[in-house]
């Protein structure tokens, strides 16, 4: 079965990764880290704050950024309170802040059709939006999923600054798999203390099994960064993982720049296939609108041809399907499963509507 429902980096693992799983020792599995000896948490968040020029205690480690966000949430969010999420966005958003007793308020997001079908944020309405709510929490996605948009850098700015007395959440879990998006956010939380951002191995460093995330935080998330601390340690197979994926920049260069190339291919078949409407993304899927009557044969269709793609049935996104974009191969697979499903349902309706003239003839 091919998995392209997920958003799972096919392309797997960087090779300096690989040989860290095959060369790890007893100690490393048997002792805990006495990285705290010298004054930091641990070599991961030691490195992660020299590369992303932040301090070392700002940088807090997890279990995957699900364990982050939900740590956040937990730690901003009490009985009531509100959390500020985007129209279409992953359901945990909504799950996580009911665990706490918060109620989340939807903000829209835009649906363009010129000059390439996309959805957008509109930083004007986010910040109206948390004008006439007054949440607790803001949190953006970016890229959001399933919608694949991102927030500019200019737009969040603008948020950060006239939201200066509402925390504010980026999940970057999509992060870098378009040349577009700046690796410097993080930054921005020495800047704005009420900005924390959150940010996974799984998605670009193929590291999904493995669970490792983590947060840049603002000053403002001191309860958070108490919270997080671990006396023992944290993984430190997980760890030197993510050293090694950090240390393989050009391997994951690569496949984001391979990613964003088969993005086109799957817009020029859908923008080729009428009436369905692929919207342009900047993460490592796609969501493509196709005509409602074709949601349980095309589904049917790639189950006979042993490939899962996530099918939507509910809200603003039925008739929705979310694409992860595999290796080249993998794509050309799913592509020529589509192809057939395009050519069989042409030639269905073809028969159907001639079929429709003879009876009006008679």
């Amino acid at each position: 079965m091919l998995y392209l429902d997920r958003n799972e980096n096919l392309f797997g693992a960087a090779p300096e990764c690989l040989r860290i799983l095959r060369t790890a020792d007893a100690a490393t599995l048997g002792t805990y880290s006495r990285d705290f000896l010298r004054g930091v948490k641990s070599t991961l968040s030691e490195t992660l704050a020299q590369q992303l020029e932040i301090p070392e205690r700002r940088i807090l480690l997890s279990y995957g950024s699900e364990d982050m966000l939900k740590q956040t949430v937990h730690c901003c969010l009490s009985a009531g309170d509100r959390m500020l999420i985007p129209q279409y966005s992953w359901w945990y958003y909504q799950s996580v802040a009911s665990e706490c007793g918060g109620v989340t308020v939807e903000y829209p997001l835009e649906r363009m059709q010129q000059p390439a079908p996309a959805f957008l944020y509109n930083a004007e309405e986010i910040i109206g939006a948390v004008r006439n709510t007054a949440p607790k929490l803001l949190l953006i996605a970016s890229p959001n999923n399933p919608t694949g948009n991102a927030l500019s850098l200019d737009g969040l700015k603008k948020i950060l600054d006239k939201c200066a007395s509402t925390r504010v959440v980026i999940d970057e879990a999509y992060f870098g798999f378009n040349d577009e998006l700046f690796e410097s956010l993080p930054q921005l939380t020495r800047q704005f203390p009420h900005l924390a951002v959150l940010r996974t191995f799984s998605k670009l460093y193929a590291l999904a099994g493995m669970r490792i995330g983590y947060a840049c935080v603002g000053e403002q998330y001191e309860k958070l960064t108490a919270y997080s601390a671990r006396y023992l340690g944290y993984n430190t197979l997980s760890e030197q993982l993510a050293l090694a994926a950090l240390r393989s920049k050009e391997y994951y260069n690569e496949i984001g720049k391979t990613i964003a190339n088969e993005r086109e291919r799957f817009y020029s078949f859908f923008d080729a296939t009428d009436p369905c409407i692929a919207y342009r993304s900047v993460a490592n899927f796609i969501l493509v609108k196709i005509p409602t009557e074709h949601m349980a044969p095309l589904s049917e269709h790639l189950r006979r041809a042993e490939i899962a793609v996530k099918f939507y049935s509910e809200g603003g996104l039925a008739s929705h399907i979310r694409i992860t974009i595999g290796t080249p191969s993998q794509n050309s697979l799913l592509l020529q499963a589509l192809s057939d499903f395009r050519y069989r349902f042409a030639a269905h309706a073809a028969t159907a509507n001639h079929q429709s003239k003879l009876y009006n003839l008679q």
